[in-house]
C-alpha cells in the first residue's frame, strides 16, 4: 500500500523525469519553443512539489537547508525498516 508521502515521492519523480528528457530533447532541439514550454512547465511542478513534500516531510538532500549541511533527512525511514526493501 503505498502511503501519502510515497505517492508525493513518485509525483515529484515523475515531475523530474518528463523535465530532464524534455531538457536532453532540447540539446538537440534548440529553437523548439514548445517543447521548451514543456519544460519549464515541468521544472515548475518538480519545484512545487519538492517544496510540498519538504514543508510536510523535511528536507529530501543534506543541502536542503538553506545552503547549510543538515543530516534531518537520515532520520526517514530506510528500505528496510518498513519492509519495502526493493529486489535487486
Amino acid at each position: 500500500m503505498v502511503n501519502e508521502r510515497d505517492m508525493l515521492l513518485r509525483r515529484l519523480s515523475s515531475a523530474q523525469f518528463a523535465a530532464w528528457e524534455t531538457h536532453m530533447y532540447l540539446d538537440t532541439h534548440p529553437n523548439d519553443m514548445a517543447a521548451m514550454a514543456i519544460m519549464r512547465k515541468y521544472d515548475k511542478r518538480a519545484a512545487e512539489l519538492r517544496a510540498e513534500f519538504e514543508r510536510k516531510y523535511g528536507p529530501l538532500s543534506p543541502m536542503d537547508n538553506y545552503g547549510e549541511m543538515s543530516f534531518e533527512w537520515l532520520n526517514s525511514p530506510w528500505p528496510w525498516d518498513n519492509g519495502t526493501e526493493v529486489e535487486c
